[in-house]
């Protein structure tokens, strides 16, 4: 079978056999078939002058309470439990993690999270008014921003995560485009508040909606000022990316993260993606480490643990590449890599006599554990 794909943006190589080397990509992201100067080498911040040094500090380590989602646990709880654990940071991820929003309950929280010693960083869902994952729980997009920048201040969160919608928003009229530009307004409407609060919301690449240069594209139109990203291991491979060539990308944004391994491997049609704990899949985290210790110093390391099922990537038929006309020969290659170094395991499916509620909280938390325990014992990472 003939592959049929369609890279548009060849900018990236030359008629040379040695291609750019990627750090030289950060320089120029296409934007909308435009070329938009980042001028990186000029504005990166002076955190990242010293690169390539020893970080001074291990990074600090978290876990998304999205990692063990099944056992429903509030926020009082999920402290008690990061406690448990001796990780350093934990990100609610969702509003509704809370008994309330009233600012008494937030004190009284916060002063909890101090006392045990655990950070929190606060977030919620979707926020892109043109997307089918916008949450409409709490007003409109506006209105639900300022509520999670109120959280967050009244927490001690420097952020506040969030996100466009997923990999469906990729396709129809205006493509990923018209929804990064629909993000980017609403986060312009709460810019002041951001700002006021000193807090940066943090859009995450979530469930296959952008690749990494797409979310750079988003964050440069807001303002890099107010908005960062929420830089998910992860979600990369729903884009067809190497995770390590997402954070080279994602870095100089970076102030939070939802972290997981993932196996990729190859099949008839294209590739086969299962996220895994930490250590399980073919990603090579130690590489990956190194690099955000390098260039991600200040970020703490998130883990959300998302595992036990697999979802195919069909890239070898045409009609797949709808909503990825402009992927990176490059990008995309690194990826196909991935895949030849991966292979095939079995999804999480628990016998059928045991109670399958009871049985995915127990996945969950020692997919949860076991990766805090690999990042602690061989990656080195946590400061407690």
């Amino acid at each position: 079978m003939a592959i049929v794909c369609f890279f548009i943006g060849r900018d990236m190589h030359d008629n040379d056999t040695n291609s750019p080397r990627r750090r030289d990509f950060l320089k120029t992201v296409a934007v909308s078939g435009a070329s938009v100067t980042l001028g990186l080498s000029a504005t990166l911040p002076a955190r990242f002058a010293n690169a390539g040094a020893a970080p001074r500090k291990k990074l600090k380590l978290g876990f998304d309470n999205f990692a063990i989602r099944a056992l429903g646990w509030k926020a009082d709880r999920l402290l008690d439990y990061a406690a448990e654990l001796e990780v350093d940071t934990i990100l609610f991820s969702d509003l509704q993690v809370y008994e309330d929003h009233t600012d008494r309950y937030l004190r009284e929280l916060k002063a909890k999270g101090d006392h045990l010693g655990v950070e929190i960083q606060v977030g919620t869902g979707g926020i892109c008014p043109t997307s089918k994952r916008a949450n409409k729980d709490y007003g409109t997009q506006e209105e639900h921003l300022r509520l999670l920048i109120r959280v967050a201040k009244a927490l001690g969160s420097s952020v506040a995560r969030c996100y466009l919608g997923g990999s469906d928003d990729r396709k129809g009229p205006g493509g990923i485009y018209e929804h990064i530009r629909s993000t980017a307004k609403v986060c312009k409407k709460v810019r002041t508040a951001a700002l006021n609060a000193g807090v940066k919301i943090a859009v995450e690449n979530h469930a296959g909606d952008m690749q990494a240069w797409e979310l750079v594209t988003l964050i440069e139109e807001a303002g890099p000022d107010f908005v960062g990203s929420t830089t998910d291991s992860g979600n990369a491979t729903w884009t067809l990316e190497d995770p390590i060539w997402n954070l080279e990308v994602l870095a100089p944004y970076t102030v939070c993260t939802g972290i997981r391994d993932s196996m990729v491997w190859e099949y008839e049609d294209g590739a086969m993606v299962q996220w895994t704990a930490l250590g399980d899949g073919c990603v090579d985290m130690r590489t990956y480490m190194k690099k955000f210790a390098e260039l991600c110093p200040d970020a703490p390391v998130q883990l959300e643990t998302i595992s036990g099922f697999s979802r195919a990537f069909p890239y070898l038929k045409p009609e797949f590449w709808e909503g990825y006309e402009k992927t990176r020969a490059e990008n995309f290659a690194a990826f196909v890599a991935l895949a030849k170094r991966g292979h095939a395991i079995e999804p999480f499916n628990p016998p059928a006599n045991v109670d399958r509620e009871k049985a995915t909280q127990e996945y969950q938390k020692a997919d949860l554990e076991k990766s805090v325990k690999y990042c602690k014992a061989v990656l080195g990472l946590g400061r407690r």
